[in-house]
């Protein structure tokens, strides 16, 4: 399996996890150009894709939607409340009939080769979803978009071997900038996103003898930046009492507009 971020931020999210035999799309929030320039770096054809699950309805992980399922037709795999989400955006266009297929959270479904697992997150959405995707034995997962995690979230992140996992923002940074108070407020709640420190406490609670990569992904471009969220995670991880260290591992934080490194496993 392989796993590779084609685009990660607050701007635009499209990631890529495939098989030999299956590839497929988490969310598709950036231009179907960038999506293809993201392919070819891992040797795929956007005709190759067989579809795309999509988190929730907010505009960075569904913008390019509309084309690529006009241009492309691949079958768009999200919850009820997500798919309910994605029709009433009239910035998407039309989308063809027959595409978009309604799952449920913690019900399996396959894609070919590839098994597929839906799992609730906490964010202020309609009815958000995180993924995680199995082939052979080996586990891969993608999840952001969450304002807090608990129990449930853990045990759907466990043993995983390659994860991409929101870092979203610095809390200082958040506090002291522009953004309006409810702004702020809806970022820091449970329903927002991942501050760098609670992204590193999360992953301590992670990690494992699989693990081979880990991507800190949905930047804030306002509120964070590359560098400091990764030490901040880096730190949060070594401080831990886990027995592992962050070096252990490879890890990086994915570019808001370039691909990242392939993570194979």
């Amino acid at each position: 399996m392989r796993m590779m971020s084609i685009a990660s931020g607050s701007s635009g999210n499209c990631i890529y996890i495939g098989s030999d035999n299956t590839h497929i799309l988490i969310d598709a929030g950036v231009s179907r150009k960038r999506i293809v320039e993201g392919l070819h770096k891992a040797d795929i054809d956007i005709k190759d894709i067989s579809a795309i699950l999509v988190t929730h309805e907010h505009s960075d992980h569904i913008s390019g939607l509309g084309v690529v399922s006009r241009k492309d037709e691949v079958p768009i795999y999200a919850s009820a409340g997500t798919i309910d989400g994605i029709l009433a955006q009239s910035s998407i266009g039309k989308m063809p009939e027959g595409l978009c297929h309604s799952v449920e959270a913690d019900r399996d479904f396959k894609i070919n080769d590839l098994t597929v697992h839906p799992f609730r997150v906490s964010h202020d959405a309609n009815e958000p979803y995180a993924y995680s995707v199995e082939c052979d034995g080996h586990h891969m997962g993608v999840v952001t978009d969450l304002g807090k995690y608990d129990d449930y979230v853990r045990s759907n992140m466990k043993n995983m071997e390659a994860l991409l996992i929101e870092a979203n923002h610095d809390v200082r940074m958040l506090q002291v900038g522009s953004y309006p108070y409810y702004l702020k407020q809806r970022i820091l709640g449970d329903k927002g996103h991942l501050s760098n420190e609670s992204s590193g406490r999360l992953l301590g609670e992670l990690l494992n003898d699989r693990l081979k990569g880990i991507m800190l992904g949905h930047l804030s471009k306002e509120n964070n930046y590359a560098e400091l969220a990764y030490e901040t995670v880096r730190l949060e991880i070594d401080m831990g009492d886990t027995g592992y260290k962050a070096g252990d591992f490879k890890m990086e934080v994915a570019g808001r507009s370039c691909p990242s490194d392939i993570i194979e496993v």
